[in-house]
């Protein structure tokens, strides 16, 4: 086995490779020192969400700060990951001995393996990414469909170190587990045994349920012509394309006249259709996922529809009848940015974790540095209002909503953030460039 020396000022001339490998513990060189740039630590978007989870249960933003650190500084020795654990020894710097620190992550019991294989091998396209080192969205979708959660989520992960600290994660665990992100960038693989199965064992396993599949097939009494035939037969010809649409769009309201049906707003009518027909072209398109997606509620429904024409009549309708009068406008401009999640956001008020708190407060008080004199910064529940005219609400899809209050109310100032201070910083943008 040759030695790696992985260099993140070179990090895309190659990947490292496993200083040992009996099957069921893997176990990778230091990564050297070396200096990254851009808001992610993680280059892959599971990656990032392994730090997510991490992150989201740190008490002291303090000790992930001094984690990033000792990961930039390679300060973490041999990591091995084995079946529910990744391990190494993490130096202080300015200590010769090591303190030996773990990660833990539950195991997935046999019956969800059983399930997830199951789906994955009837997807070629998922076994071919997971062999090109590629974690797809689809690939974790297909396992939420069967019931298996192969990324963590919040309180997965449990760290263990043998220092002093009290602090949960410690810097040496937060270190370790920024590094196992760089290692989940480059091998789903290493996800999937820390989670109980090892590379090995999965690829025979995929083969074995792909092999069982043909030989069902080849059994099972199959109706049909045969390839030699069907290449032989002379190809019939196709119809031509449709002619155009000729003419003006019919008029409702004689429609509906003609038809008995007095009382009926057409310009309503139209809207209703013109929606129809718009939701029913988004589902010829759409993937599994999004047709079986939840609808909206009434009160985002309402919104959706009246998005189309804001200033009609049966916008005005459409306002009365919700019981919200004066919500409308504002709703609208939150569906313009984000859709019903926009809406959820504008209304939603909800207590997220402590600890959350604790961390976006100080984020947004970084995210201020440089802007001039940092002003009052207030935390209610969700919302968290800087100065007197800009808030920032964190939404119930994990995303972050940027706010501006115009005549003592709050409006939606943008499209949502993947954090923060990425919102904040939008925000004020668009104060700054607004004529």
């Amino acid at each position: 086995m040759r030695d790696v020396n992985f260099d993140f000022d070179d990090e895309l001339d190659g990947e490292p490779e496993p200083a040992a490998d009996d099957g069921r513990a893997r176990s990778f060189p230091p990564f050297g020192p070396g200096k990254r740039t851009g808001r992610k630590f993680a280059d892959t978007w599971w990656g990032n969400a392994w730090i997510e989870s991490m992150e989201r249960t740190a008490l002291d933003p303090e000790q992930l700060k001094k984690g990033r650190r000792y990961a930039f500084a390679g300060q973490v020795g041999p990591i091995t990951v084995s079946p529910g654990r990744i391990s190494a020894p993490v130096h202080d710097g300015d200590q010769y001995t090591p303190h030996d620190t773990v990660v833990r992550i539950g195991t997935l019991p046999d019956a969800e393996w059983d399930r997830l294989l199951d789906r994955v091998a009837a997807k070629a396209g998922h076994i071919a990414a997971l062999l090109d080192r590629d974690m797809p969205q689809d690939l974790v979708n297909t396992a939420d469909d069967a019931g298996v959660r192969l990324l963590p989520g919040y309180g997965d992960l449990d760290p263990e170190c043998d220092c002093p600290s009290w602090d949960h994660p410690c810097r040496h665990a937060a270190a370790l587990s920024y590094q196992a992100s760089w290692l989940l960038d480059r091998d789903p693989f290493v996800l999937l045994l820390m989670r109980g199965r090892a590379e090995p064992e999965l690829v025979e396993e995929l083969r074995s349920r792909n092999t069982g599949r043909a030989v069902a097939a080849k059994e099972e009494h199959v109706t049909g012509t045969r390839a030699e035939e069907a290449y032989a037969t002379a190809p019939a010809s196709l119809p031509g394309p449709p002619a155009p649409v000729q003419g003006e769009a019919m008029p409702l309201a004689p429609l509906l006249a003609a038809h008995g049906a007095p009382g009926i707003d057409a310009e309503a009518m139209g809207m209703l259709a013109a929606d129809a027909a718009s939701r029913a072209r988004r589902l010829l398109i759409a993937t599994p996922a999004e047709v079986l997606a939840p609808d909206h509620d009434t009160w985002q429904d309402a919104v959706r529809l009246a998005s189309r024409m804001p200033r009609s009549r049966a916008a005005k309708r459409l306002e009365e009848a919700s019981g919200r009068a004066g919500e409308l406008p504002r709703a609208i401009k939150a569906w313009e940015y984000a859709g019903g999640a926009g809406v959820d956001a504008a209304d939603m008020v909800f207590s997220p974790p402590k600890e959350l708190v604790s961390r976006v407060t100080d984020a947004l008080r970084e995210a201020w540095e440089g802007s001039g004199a940092a002003p009052e910064l207030k935390n209610w529940r969700n919302r968290w209002t800087v100065g007197r005219d800009v808030q920032v609400r964190y939404g119930r899809d994990g995303r972050w909503y940027p706010f501006r209050r115009r005549c003592g109310q709050w409006w939606p100032a943008g499209p949502p953030s993947p954090g923060p201070a990425d919102a904040l910083l939008d925000v004020l943008k668009e104060s700054t460039t607004r004529p």
